[in-house]
């Protein structure tokens, strides 16, 4: 990502190179020395693109620095990118260091919308004195406490402004975060179905072939770990979604919401036998086609197979 941040028109490339070899050039040229005794000058070295340590250097003039780089130096972009690999703590250790970045609102504000893609409080007029650097920690301690208990870290949220008691807008947060614990979630959407609806409507099955599309959807929502009600609930408001997502593709292969249930439970019961370690005779695939076509009359063999096929080569459509 640095170096794609760095790219520079091909003219300034090559006066940049020439002035980087002519820099090194000379500094070697110091300390090399023939064999007569004299200065002998060094070829330059063939130099294939700027990158970061040679653009730093020309910036402080050539010298050396020991230590770390300055991130003040980098690009605000990957400045945030180098950041959010940290956590709430750190990065107040690194704001102690780096005091002028630390206070940087603009930064802060990068790091929230990086890792908390939406939250309520981005679309309301922000009052003066507003810090994104107090938000940042506000959301990171509303996400430790979700992750112990669901219900009062979205409580958390809402007593701080954050987040709206609405299912839409708490879907979107949930939908574009990944700091919450799966297990939790899991427990939260069973009690909330009104938010479970709209975070289904936020996928986009376009185009996906079926077990991939299975994947994604319980990427986000995790299925249970157990048959029953919940699962059930999942696999039908998926069918429902997928269908709507594909309608010209369920069409052409007569499909309906009722068959592609059939057939996503079929996808389930497949992935357990043919991952299982404890399953000795694996599900053949001529086996699976006259299972599967026994619920499933419209569907074709060829589209069965390559169900199958799919499983058997990526894995679990629920791992």
């Amino acid at each position: 990502m640095g170096q794609a941040l760095w790219r520079l028109p091909p003219r300034q490339q090559q006066q940049l190179q020439e002035e980087l070899a002519d820099r090194l050039a000379d500094q070697e040229a110091g300390q090399e020395q023939g064999r007569d005794g004299g200065p002998q000058r060094i070829a330059p070295q063939q130099c294939y693109g700027p990158d970061i340590y040679h653009l730093l250097r020309t910036r402080i003039g050539g010298k050396e620095r020991h230590g770390f780089i300055d991130l003040e130096m980098l690009p605000p972009e990957l400045g945030i990118t180098i950041l959010s690999y940290l956590n709430a703590t750190d990065l107040c250790l690194a704001g102690c260091v780096w005091q002028d970045l630390g206070n940087d609102e603009y930064l802060w504000q990068g790091l929230c919308k990086s890792t908390w893609g939406h939250c309520s409080i981005y679309n309301r007029r922000l009052p003066a004195g507003f810090s994104y650097r107090r938000l940042y920690l506000q959301l990171d301690e509303g996400c430790l406490t979700f992750n112990a208990n669901a219900q009062e870290g979205i409580s958390y949220f809402m007593f701080k402004g954050i987040l709206v008691d609405h299912p839409k807008e708490l879907a979107k947060f949930i939908f574009y975060t990944r700091r919450l614990n799966w297990k939790m979630l899991r427990v939260y959407l069973d009690d909330r179905r009104d938010v479970l609806d709209e975070l289904v409507t936020l996928h986009n099955f376009s185009n996906q072939f079926l077990p991939n599309a299975l994947r994604e959807f319980f990427r986000h929502i995790h299925a249970p770990e157990e048959r029953g009600e919940y699962l059930e609930t999942l696999i039908t408001k998926f069918s429902h979604r997928f269908c709507t997502c594909n309608a010209g593709l369920v069409r052409d292969l007569g499909l309906s919401p009722d068959a592609v249930y059939v057939l996503c439970y079929s996808l389930i019961l497949l992935s357990i036998d043919l991952t299982s370690p404890h399953v000795k005779n694996k599900m053949s695939k001529r086996e699976f086609i006259r299972n599967t076509r026994r619920a499933a009359h419209n569907v074709s063999d060829d589209f069965v197979g390559h169900l199958y096929d799919n499983i058997y080569l990526i894995g679990h459509v629920a791992a």
